[in-house]
């Protein structure tokens, strides 16, 4: 799954982690990657009870470095439930507001691996262009494992001038759009899960519920592996 948290800061402008946190487990993911699950200004700042979270749903954050307070990178968090992390990676994308991805190599509880790249893009269509160039050109020559993208990637074009559309050399082609944006009446497919192999997602789908739609402006979206 994937979930932009909006800095807990739901629908009716109140800051509610709790409420979040109620999301996550309507959710039940095995791996749920959050963006904006951090404060923005001055010293980043995690806002989720982490260890709450774990005790109560098994999710368990994936290690990151260099940071003290915060709970992501850039506020990108992923949490799994069962498994190993092979190797997490930390990347910086450019573009005119800081932004990152976070790369988690996972060793699955029954066998075999996934990696698993949570990313939110930037708000300027060049900024976008050039933060999915970087993830191609990082993951261009690893296609041994099988990859799953997935974030806020603030991209509803399809068109050659979009950034989803550079992502097809590597990914092919996109699933069915769904809408996530504004979570009171999602019209905009701002938020994307995406698979390097064919057939390894299905029912990519919104989680629509009356506490969804209130405790964020996205909409959480999930799919099957």
């Amino acid at each position: 799954a994937s979930y932009n948290v909006h800095k807990c800061v739901g629908n009716d402008r109140r800051f509610d982690p709790e409420r979040t946190s109620r999301v996550i487990h309507e959710i039940d993911a095995d791996v749920i990657a959050l963006q904006e699950a951090d404060t923005r200004f001055g010293e980043r700042t995690g806002i989720l009870d982490l260890p709450r979270l774990e005790r109560e749903s098994g999710l368990v954050p994936v290690p990151i470095s260099g940071v003290n307070k915060a709970h992501g990178w850039h506020g990108n968090v992923v949490l799994f439930k069962k498994g190993l992390v092979r190797g997490v990676h930390q990347i910086q994308l450019p573009g005119l507001e800081p932004r990152g991805a976070l790369v988690a190599e996972l060793d699955l509880e029954r066998g075999g691996a996934l990696r698993i790249i949570a990313a939110h893009f930037g708000l300027l269509r060049h900024s976008r262009a050039q933060q999915a160039k970087v993830l191609l050109e990082l993951i261009a020559d690893k296609s041994d494992m099988p990859t799953i993208l997935l974030g806020d990637l603030n991209e509803w074009r399809l068109g050659d001038r979009s950034s989803l559309h550079s992502f097809q050399s590597i990914f092919g082609p996109q699933p069915l759009a769904v809408p996530s944006f504004p979570a009171r009446l999602p019209v905009l497919a701002l938020d994307r899960i995406i698979a390097n192999r064919k057939g390894v997602l299905t029912t990519v789908e919104a989680h629509d519920t009356p506490l969804s739609r209130i405790a964020s402006d996205h909409l959480p979206i999930k799919a099957l592996v």
